[in-house]
Order: C-alpha cells, then sequence, then structure tokens
C-alpha cells in the first residue's frame, strides 16, 4: 500500500514512435487514463508532455499553498477498486506535493511512462484529408503519423503570463503561480507583491503572508470565499472513505457537478428560518457545499442569489471587522452574485489581512498601468515598490491550450482561428472541420469549468475510448462532427447556459478575462449527470451528430 510519503521514481525521455495510432497531448489526470484505455485496446499509443513527469495541473501549480478543494478521496480514479484503496490520503484537501506523488503512483501502477515522452512540446499538427491521420510535430524536431490526436491539455492550463506593459524591466523576480519554479522562490524578508485574488491568489496570500516582510496584494474583483476545514486523515478515515468506493463510484458521476454531495433543497418549500437553517448548516461543512449543493436558485433566481450572497457577506464582514477592508475586500450588492465565479476555499484568508505586514491595495477603480523597475505602478501614478511580483492573474480557459498549438483540420483551417472567431464544439469532445481530433477539459462541456475534474475528465476519456471502438468496428477510422450536429449542441448549450446568472458576469467562465475572446459561458451548465447521459444516448443511437467514413479503403481503392 502507497501513501503521501512514497518516493516518485525518476522519468527518462522517450523518442516518439514515427507512426501511431493514437497520440495524446497531455501526461494529467486525463492524459493518463486515456493512454491507459487505448492501450488497453491494443491500440498503439503515445503520450506527450512539455513537463518532465507526470501531473498535468499538479506539476505546473507548485507555488505556496496549491492544493485540492475537492476532497482528495473523490478527486481519484475511479474504474479500478485496488487502485482507489492502495493509496491513502493524508488529509480531507491535501497540498501539491502529495497530489503529484499521487499521481506518480498512478503512472508507476499502471506503467505509463515508458509510453510517454516528457519534456517535449506539440507546435504543429495538420489533417490531410487523403488518408485519414494527422502529421504532429514536435519541438524536438519529431514528425509523427497518427490516426487519432487526443487534446488532454486541461481547462486551465495556458497562463496568461504577459499581462501588464514593462513586465520584463522589472529588477525583482515575477513569475506566474502556474510556472512558479520547483525548487521555490526565496521569500522570507522581501517586499512581495501578488496579483490577482482568485481561487489560486487567495492560497498563495494565506501561505507567504508569515515569512514575508511586507505583503502587498492587489485587489481587482472582490470574492465570495468560503473557510475550509481540513482534518488529518489516520486509519479510521482512510478505512471510512474507502469501504464507500462502490457508492462513491455509482453516485458521482451522476451528481450536478461531480461531487458526492447534490443539490437536495428547495427553495420555496422552506421558511426563512429553515432557509437559513440550511446555509448555517452546510457553511459549517467547510468545503464546496454551499456552492454546489445548497439550494440550486442561486443560479437561476436573482432574489435567491442576492439572499445568499448577503449570507456569504455577512460572514466574511465579521471576520474582517474593519471597513476599509471589507470595502476593498467583500463583494457588493449588484457586483455579482454567490457562486456565478469561481469559489475559494480558504484558510484563515481574511485575517491575513488584519495582518501589520499584508496591505490590500484596490486596483478596481485605480488599475495597474504597468510594472515598472521598481515595482508596481498604478494609473494615478503611485509605484509600490517592491522585490518579488507573484501573478495570479489566470489562464485563457477552455479554449486556450490547444489554441496556441499550430492545429490545421480540413482546408487547412486553423483551430486557434476558428475559436478566435467563435467558440464551438460539439459535446465539448470534438470540432467540425477537425476529423478523429479529440479533446478533454475543451469548452461547452462540464469539465471545462463546472466538474470534479477527475469525475468528468474520466467520463469523457471513456466515451472517447467507445468511439474510437465502435468507429472500428463499424468498419470506420475516420469520424468528424457535422456542421448540424455542432450547431445543435451549440444551440442546447447555450439555451441551458443563457438561463443562468452565470452567462450574465463577468469571469474566466465566459472568457472574458481574456481581451478579444469570443463570449460564451465555457462550460455546460445542464449537469454532470445530464451531460453524460447526453454522450451516452449519442453513442446508443449511433453518433447522429457525426460522420463516419473509411480514410483507408477509400486509399486503397
Amino acid at each position: 500500500m502507497l501513501d503521501a510519503t512514497s518516493t516518485p521514481k525518476q522519468p527518462e525521455r522517450n523518442p516518439v514512435p514515427a507512426q501511431i495510432d493514437a497520440l495524446v497531448i497531455g501526461a494529467g489526470v486525463a492524459g493518463l487514463y486515456q493512454l491507459h484505455q487505448l492501450r488497453g485496446m491494443g491500440l498503439k499509443v503515445h503520450g506527450v508532455d512539455t513537463a518532465t513527469d507526470v501531473g498535468g495541473t499538479w506539476y505546473w501549480n507548485r507555488y505556496p499553498g496549491a492544493k485540492f478543494d475537492s476532497e482528495a478521496y473523490i478527486y481519484q480514479y475511479l474504474f479500478d477498486e485496488d487502485l482507489y484503496k492502495d493509496w491513502t490520503w493524508s488529509e480531507r484537501f491535501p497540498g501539491q506535493r502529495e497530489i503529484e506523488r499521487w499521481m506518480h503512483y498512478v503512472a508507476d501502477r499502471l506503467d505509463l511512462r515508458r509510453d510517454i515522452s516528457f519534456s517535449t512540446t506539440i507546435t504543429r499538427a495538420t489533417y490531410d484529408e487523403d488518408i485519414g491521420r494527422w502529421t504532429v510535430e514536435t519541438d524536438k524536431g519529431e514528425t509523427i503519423d497518427a490516426r487519432y490526436l487526443i487534446g488532454c491539455t486541461g481547462m486551465l492550463s495556458a497562463p496568461l503570463e504577459d499581462r501588464f506593459p514593462g513586465q520584463a524591466s522589472f529588477k525583482g523576480k515575477i513569475v506566474h503561480t502556474a510556472r512558479y519554479p520547483k525548487e521555490g522562490l526565496e521569500l522570507e524578508g522581501k517586499r512581495v507583491a501578488v496579483i490577482g485574488t482568485g481561487a489560486t491568489g487567495i492560497q498563495v496570500i494565506q501561505t507567504i503572508a508569515p515569512e514575508v516582510e511586507k505583503l502587498t496584494v492587489f485587489v481587482r474583483t472582490p470574492q465570495y470565499v468560503l473557510p475550509m476545514k481540513n482534518p488529518k486523515y489516520g486509519p479510521a478515515e482512510a478505512a471510512w472513505y474507502k469501504d464507500r468506493f462502490q457508492e462513491l463510484k455509482s453516485n458521482i458521476p451522476r451528481t450536478f457537478t461531480g461531487f458526492e454531495y447534490d443539490f437536495k433543497n428547495k427553495w420555496a418549500d422552506l421558511s426563512p428560518e429553515q432557509r437559513r437553517a440550511v446555509l448555517e448548516d452546510i457553511h459549517a461543512d467547510g468545503s464546496l457545499k454551499l456552492w454546489l449543493a445548497s439550494f440550486a436558485e442561486i443560479f437561476f433566481d436573482e432574489t435567491v442569489s442576492e439572499e445568499v450572497s448577503e449570507f456569504v457577506r455577512e460572514k466574511m464582514r465579521a471576520r474582517l471587522k474593519d471597513e476599509r477592508l471589507i470595502d476593498v475586500l467583500v463583494p457588493k450588492p449588484g457586483d455579482y452574485g454567490f457562486g456565478t465565479h469561481r469559489v475559494p476555499l480558504e484558510t484563515q484568508y481574511l485575517e491575513t489581512y488584519l495582518r501589520d505586514n499584508v496591505e490590500a491595495v484596490s486596483v478596481r477603480d485605480n488599475p495597474i498601468a504597468e510594472i515598472v523597475p521598481e515595482g508596481v505602478k498604478l494609473q494615478d501614478g503611485t509605484v509600490h515598490e517592491v522585490d518579488t511580483i507573484i501573478m495570479a492573474v489566470g489562464f485563457d480557459a477552455g479554449s486556450g491550450a490547444l489554441a496556441r498549438i499550430d492545429i490545421a483540420g480540413r482546408d487547412g483551417v486553423k483551430l486557434a482561428e476558428e475559436w478566435g472567431k467563435d467558440i464551438r464544439t460539439t459535446l465539448g469532445l470534438m470540432k467540425h472541420g477537425f476529423p478523429n481530433l479529440f479533446m478533454t477539459g475543451a469548452p461547452l462541456a462540464p469539465s471545462a469549468a463546472l466538474c470534479n475534474m477527475t469525475t468528468c475528465l474520466q467520463q469523457q476519456t471513456e466515451w472517447i475510448t467507445n468511439c474510437i471502438r465502435d468507429l472500428h468496428q463499424s468498419g470506420s477510422d475516420v469520424i468528424e462532427p457535422t456542421q448540424e450536429g455542432e450547431d445543435a449542441w451549440v444551440r442546447h448549450h447555450d439555451e441551458t447556459a443563457d438561463a443562468t446568472l452565470i452567462a450574465k458576469t463577468n469571469s474566466w467562465y465566459t472568457g472574458s478575462n481574456v481581451p478579444g475572446k469570443p463570449r460564451r459561458v465555457l462550460s455546460y451548465t445542464g449537469g454532470v449527470g445530464t451531460y453524460r447521459q447526453k454522450c451516452d444516448e449519442m453513442a446508443a443511437s449511433g453518433y447522429p451528430a457525426f460522420a463516419m467514413s473509411n480514410a483507408s479503403a477509400q486509399q486503397q481503392a
């Protein structure tokens, strides 16, 4: 049995085979499982990753305080009971190092590294319509001929690094949280700036405040936050969740958000006193339950949204007490509703601002103008002098990672150009005009934002695997969404999303954090269980939204 203290093996770089059945881009949660499944089908499959080892998100995001905010025992693979039970977590919400060790455990247990090329970046992929195959190029000068190209590149893996003018002029160290150095940064006794107060920024801020000389936090959009309760796990707790494997495997994939809990209360059925009791009870759980399992009406009904939002604001104000801090750090009525942005869990985050060495600087009405050699300059000319800048400024979510690869489909159509005009997919799994290109964590599926990631990534990779198997059994080797099929999914997605308050909010959920990005709710909002059902129905009915053909037979003819 392995646990959080196990030491991982060190990988070696394997060359990419010149001709394969399937190339998997990414060695995170989705990529590892996808590789395992396709290899089990007997396909010649290979994985590549820019990183030096497995982990995906949990390789790159090694900033101070990085940790789960999904309970560890549900953020796991559920396809193998022994794989699940032979790993033991140390606490409810473990940190990055422990999570990375878990992913090493998975890679070693399934013997995946022998079919992965690390330190390898895909630079270009071109579809050849005559033979129905992809020609893929790497930064190592390799060329791969693959029947299927599968992007397991992550939904938050394209960091917005070049965010402000003048960054190159800064005399100190400047890093994005998603590219935090393995060796860490020496912060003790330093003047440190953190730009951004989303989930990542919050974890950094609450962690580094005690060690730095001065911490200056630049706050643009105040966040609703929930306190985390993170008990340690001993043998009794481990036995408790491991004994629930079959229950979790059955229930988690069918809930609204892919967590173990779900919405059970209806606002209209309860009195004001009963609603308050529900909110208090769930708030005390110390998890994301208030967001994901209190009242579903918070996503649709502005009155309910405001009442629950005020409940959370009240809790935050009570902890801060200071009126100036409340003004800077607590969302105001009319800003946006609780749950329409990503909700962070935190540990004494608000109390961090009560420290003498921490300053919150509002840049809502006085934005950052540029980075200067001495530090951060605001629009009014004020310069905050610092030694280190930590950028927690987010990502080009959903579409960003694949769009940064030069991918050309039929007739040379570029994926980046297509998504630059309109963010469209079919089921968040494929894109019209790009045959045999599958994707996970992409736009218009729950995995783009509104799902416990392992839940949805397992479902998507399993669908892809079954689709390829069905394709072969039908005598075909090429599959592509039809224009009509894609139009139908986009219409359904938009009708579902536009009924929510998420669609009315500016955030990375709608792509509004990236200048020029077409606006669309990136994540399917109809629920994880519903999405799974629709994907299953698509397969069971013979893939009516897709066209299948046999390029090999046509070539021989």
